[in-house]
């Protein structure tokens, strides 16, 4: 797996994405230089600010899909997209630059190669995941949806009490604009996260 991320560090220079410096391998271990991200996840900066207006969550999303874009072009699906694998590069300034971190599940997509794998974290998964359907980079846009909506209200669309009932809402794409949470958000917004939550995309 290590080397497997390696591999695609090593392919990845975009602004948005975490660069491998460095390499030193020995028979017992592997180290990686990795650039130096010193603001704290976005899942940290989302828990202090309860939720974003659509003008932060804006800034934020145009950085990650201008990543993710610069993956798909490549046929890199990174397969575990999470605010916990997204980082701020500095914390205390008016417009975080974000860089996107944990290759440890990223995978290159072969045409005619069918690739399935039981991975992630529940509350970000795609149904075709739990299913183990076939995999590819609407994977990761269903897993874009999901950061999108607790950009915008502070909570997560599919969580359930156990990780089997959040996986059940995943599959039946069970979720709802609460509205305490978005009232003020705007129909354009709501619109942009149905069409990422799509099970067959």
């Amino acid at each position: 797996q290590v080397e497997r991320e390696v591999a695609i560090l090593r392919q990845l220079d975009h602004p948005n994405i975490m660069r491998l410096h460095d390499l030193f391998a020995s028979r017992a271990e592997m180290v990686l230089v990795l650039e130096l991200i010193g603001g704290g996840e976005l899942f940290d900066f989302i828990a202090e600010k309860e939720m974003l207006s659509e003008e932060e969550a804006i800034e934020f999303l145009g950085q990650i899909l201008r990543g993710v874009e610069y993956l798909h072009a490549r046929r890199i699906a990174h397969l575990d997209l999470k605010p916990e694998n997204i980082m701020l590069q500095e914390k205390d300034v008016p417009k975080p630059h974000i860089k996107i971190i944990d290759f440890g599940l990223a995978q290159h997509l072969q045409d005619g190669v069918t690739f399935k794998s039981l991975c992630g974290t529940p509350q970000y998964i795609a149904p075709e995941v739990i299913n183990y359907e076939p995999l590819s980079s609407a994977t990761d846009m269903w897993s874009i949806g999901v950061i999108t909506y607790i950009l915008l209200s502070g909570l997560s669309p599919f969580q359930g009490e156990t990780d089997a009932e959040t996986l059940s809402n995943v599959v039946a794409g069970a979720y709802e604009f609460e509205e305490r949470c978005f009232s003020q958000t705007s129909e354009m917004a709501k619109d942009f996260i149905r069409q990422l939550l799509v099970k067959e995309p």
